[in-house]
């Protein structure tokens, strides 16, 4: 059975069973500060799980795009090393939100196994909860009792707390759980051992395949458990691991899930799976790592330094290091089987075929940048050994006992920054070093690695308490922020966060004017009345369906009545900032075409950021065109037209911009400026009509990826302040040009002037040079066969350097070093001939470093030229010195 019609045939079943088959959330998430990625099937219906949203259907079902690698469920460092782990996998799910519980869930997952996909009932094992006493958590015996229906007792395991009861983390929704394994091991291995007690043993051939939560529990951040308001079924299903066992495979690698990416691989390496087992291991990388990275971007996520972005970024270039290291990639190559995975994948996920060439574009840059990068690491790798060599049996062994080692270390600080600055893995650090007959201090490194996992979990450590429900009755989900801006209400519940910022408060409304920060515009901001006092809220965001107000402080008396009340200043320039970014976004389909998609976006008070798809620069002449259409239906003063409730279907047919990677109900909101203009979904606030706007201003415009062009711009008074800006500046430049008619040609003149001074400039200079060569010339110093010189020069730094070059070209033996006042820094060069440097070891890096310690600064560079500049220009005499000293 074909990958296709596994999934196809466990979809087909739960609608037989009245399930409604739902599309695929976005792997990225955007309204769970909890979560940078769904990883698990459930993501999407927490606050169901929770109370805090009413579930639409009681039954659903579908596959579910998951990553994992961050954070509990991190499997990156097992991927392509083991024959099950991968970062992004399908999870096939089915759920009851207070419908059928555990008899009907274990019935139907029996049944689809054995009776639909007709597994072996011999080779399949199930796992029950075995009680928890420290939780107060008996036996799941009712799960127990209907197994025992199906299966024989001798195949039902109990299971403890840690494989048995599931939970998405520290807090929240958990549950006793039902694991289905499958044994696909050999008869002969069979018989050998029973695949019961092999079961959650590790071994690669007896695996879970299927798991059945009951959901019936919350754990609270003080450790307890309270009986959740209904009773859940969330079931996952590995599509990957079944597929092995639906084709008889050993590996999810060999199933048709991955061998046509797997299989393409060869043809671009030359290296035949499954003839070296290093090589194996970088193909299933690249192969698993691809179709991460290439959901990722289609989801709206662009590598990049930051969270989610980062995480991307450190995917793909995991997969880069592997081709480079194990199949001698060089050059970028993972973005040429981006089309082997749109052929496979494109119909089920419509969002990859549409979205090919910027998936393409975009990996090619990342992984052009990141080839660059090793480059320089390896680069900084041999110039370390170079710089090393002479005192390398002096660095002490990371182990003791040995007083002498046979290879010289590596420090381990310095492995360390090739990983975290360069991306090196610690095995391509150690093997480069062990093919330069190196060692690596493996002690060093680890220590390293354990500070910054230290560091980064200090900076994110959050102590968030549980929520103090106040009104059990409100879901305090409503906003009526689109009608008005105060509001009476009431906090429905609150919680306490505490963090390196210090103490803050949660609070949930009953309805809410405040907008949380959604689609790219940021929270709102105000303040709530409690009798004559005032309480600030500094942000609002969403998590899941909550909408939550940040405060610095509650009011005395929590259960009374409130005023919510938005800062409507910063609304309303949010809202002219927001709204231009669809006139924007329109004027730019009309100039550059209608390939061009928004990717992203930030919408403030103060100014607003479009992300968006386009392959070339925008050039000036294009955003004058852009800008101009914009600013004329500001002028037409074009009316706002919203419809808040339209079927999703009827808003597609109209035209409506629907983005990839945001997530849409069955109704949606639609966002209009002239039918013929501009038509979103959109869930943001607007200006009632453009003329609000008052005028636009593009300020900037630049490429943030392969692909993926950004313009900043302005609106209202900031850009009418830009405008008086620029004309008193263009005024104060013509009255420094004594007001020329011509002022374009008066600044030209000035510059063809400048240019002309440089010129003369640039001739006083070499004759200056000139002069001082030949008078360091007959100062050398012979010092036996070498000839030396450590002399103060009135030069800039660049110079000096130049003048050293030159001084090295035409005196043999020669071991120089310039030290250099400018503006109240030093500046030290050293220059030292090929010949000394091999034959006799100096090194100018080294020698360099030495040296900036007398001028409190430091330097580096090549053994045969180095430059440092420090802070103490009083330090050079005696840099002076040390440097004939260290000559002797």
């Amino acid at each position: 059975m074909n990958s296709q019609t596994v999934r196809q045939t466990f979809l087909d079943y739960f609608r037989s069973k009245e399930h409604t088959i739902i599309p695929s959330a976005p792997m990225v998430i955007k309204d769970d500060p909890t979560l940078m990625f769904t990883n698990a099937g459930m993501n999407q219906f927490k606050d169901i799980f929770l109370g805090n949203k009413e579930a639409k259907y009681t039954r659903v079902a579908d596959t579910q795009k998951c990553l994992r690698v961050s954070g509990k469920h991190n499997d990156l460092e097992e991927v392509g090393h083991d024959t099950y782990h991968h970062t992004m996998f399908e999870m096939l799910g089915n759920w009851s939100f207070g419908d059928y519980f555990k008899k009907d869930a274990i019935e139907w997952g029996w049944e689809l196994l054995t009776e639909v996909y007709k597994i072996d009932k011999s080779r399949l094992y199930v796992t029950v909860f075995e009680g928890d006493a420290a939780d107060g958590l008996a036996k799941d015996q009712e799960a127990y009792d209907f197994w025992k229906l199906w299966i024989p007792e001798e195949r039902i395991l109990l299971g403890s707390r840690k494989d048995n009861f599931w939970e998405m983390g520290d807090t929240g929704p958990c549950g006793p759980c039902s694991e289905i394994h499958v044994d696909i091991r050999d008869d002969r291995e069979r018989k050998k051992v029973p695949g019961s007690e092999l079961v959650n043993k590790g071994n690669p051939l007896v695996i879970e395949v299927w798991n059945l939560v009951f959901i019936e529990f919350n754990r609270l951040s003080n450790g307890q458990l309270v009986p959740l308001p209904a009773k859940h079924v969330d079931t996952g299903m590995g599509f990957e691991r079944l597929c092995m066992v639906m084709q008889k495979k050993k590996s999810n690698y060999d199933t048709d899930v991955f061998q046509p990416l797997i299989g393409a691989i060869p043809q671009k390496s030359g290296i035949p799976y499954g003839t070296d087992p290093k090589a194996d291991v970088a193909m299933r990388v690249i192969a698993d790592h691809l179709r991460a990275i290439a959901f990722a971007i289609t989801d709206g996520q662009l590598p990049s330094n930051v969270k989610a972005g980062y995480v991307i970024r450190r995917i793909l270039r995991r997969a880069v290091r592997y081709g480079y290291t194990f199949l001698d990639l060089k050059d970028p190559f993972i973005h040429e089987f981006v089309p082997v995975l749109v052929d496979q994948l494109g119909e089920v996920f419509p969002e990859l075929k549409k979205q090919k060439e910027l998936v393409v574009n975009v990996i090619r840059e990342e992984e052009t940048a990141f080839l660059r990068t090793l480059a320089t690491g390896i680069q900084k790798f041999n110039a370390y050994l170079e710089s090393n060599k002479k005192v390398a049996t002096d660095i002490p062994h990371p182990k003791s006992h040995i007083p002498h080692p046979s290879k010289p270390v590596i420090d381990g600080a310095f492995a360390f920054e090739l990983y975290d600055t360069y991306g090196f893995p610690i095995d391509l650090t150690r093997l480069m070093a062990n093919e330069a007959g190196w060692e690596v201090d493996m002690e060093g490194f680890s220590k390293g690695l354990a500070d910054q996992k230290s560091r980064s979990r200090q900076a994110a450590q959050v102590d968030t308490a549980d929520w103090v429900i106040l009104n059990s009755e409100s879901l305090g989900n409503t906003f009526v922020g689109y009608d008005t801006l105060s509001c009476e209400t009431g906090i429905v519940r609150y919680r306490k966060v505490t963090s390196k910022e210090g103490e803050f408060f949660h609070a949930v409304l009953d309805q809410t004017p405040f907008y949380a920060e959604s689609g790219g515009q940021v929270g709102d901001r105000g303040w709530l009345e409690s009798g004559e006092k005032r309480y600030e809220v500094t942000n609002t965001f969403r998590e899941h369906d909550l909408i939550i107000h940040v405060m610095k402080s509650l009011p005395e008396e929590v259960s009374l009545p409130v005023t919510a009340t938005v800062d409507a200043s910063k609304r309303r320039s949010t809202a002219n900032n927001h709204s231009a970014t669809h006139l924007l976004h329109a004027a730019l389909r009309q100039v550059l075409g209608t390939h061009v998609e928004q990717k992203g976006s930030l919408v403030d008070e103060d100014h607003l950021r479009f992300d968006f798809t386009h392959f070339a620069k925008v050039t000036d002449e294009e955003i004058r065109k852009v800008e101009e259409i914009v600013n004329r239906k500001i002028w037409e003063n074009v009316e706002l037209i919203e419809d808040r409730s339209m079927p999703i279907e009827m808003a597609k047919e109209m035209g409506a911009m629907a983005l990839f990677g945001e997530k849409y109900g069955d109704t949606v909101r639609v966002v209009v400026f002239d039918r013929s203009f501009s038509i979103e979904l959109c869930g943001g606030t607007h200006v009632p009509s453009t003329g609000q706007i008052g005028l636009v201003k593009i300020v900037s415009e630049g490429a943030i990826a392969a692909g993926i062009r950004r313009i900043e711009a302005i609106t209202g008074e900031k850009a009418l302040e830009y405008y008086t800006e620029r004309i008193a500046l263009l005024e104060e430049v013509s009255e420094m040009l004594k007001n020329p008619k011509d002022l374009v040609r008066g600044v030209k003149n000035l510059l063809e002037e400048n240019q002309e001074l440089k010129k003369v400039a640039a001739g006083f200079e070499k004759l200056k040079l000139n002069e001082i060569r030949e008078a360091l010339a007959s100062r050398i110093q012979n010092r036996g066969d070498i000839n030396f010189l450590a002399e103060k020069v009135e030069l800039g730094a660049d110079a000096a350097k130049e003048l050293a070059f030159d001084l090295g070209k035409t005196i043999d033996n020669l071991f120089l070093v310039l030290a250099s006042e400018n503006e109240g820094k030093a500046n030290l060069t050293v220059m030292i001939s090929e010949n000394l440097v091999k034959e006799k070891g100096y090194n100018a890096a080294t020698i360099i470093r030495e040296l900036a310690k007398e001028i409190q600064g430091g330097g580096g560079g090549q053994p045969h030229i180095a430059t440092a500049g420090g802070k103490n220009p009083a330090g050079i005499p005696a840099a002076l010195l040390k440097a004939e000293a260290l000559l002797k």
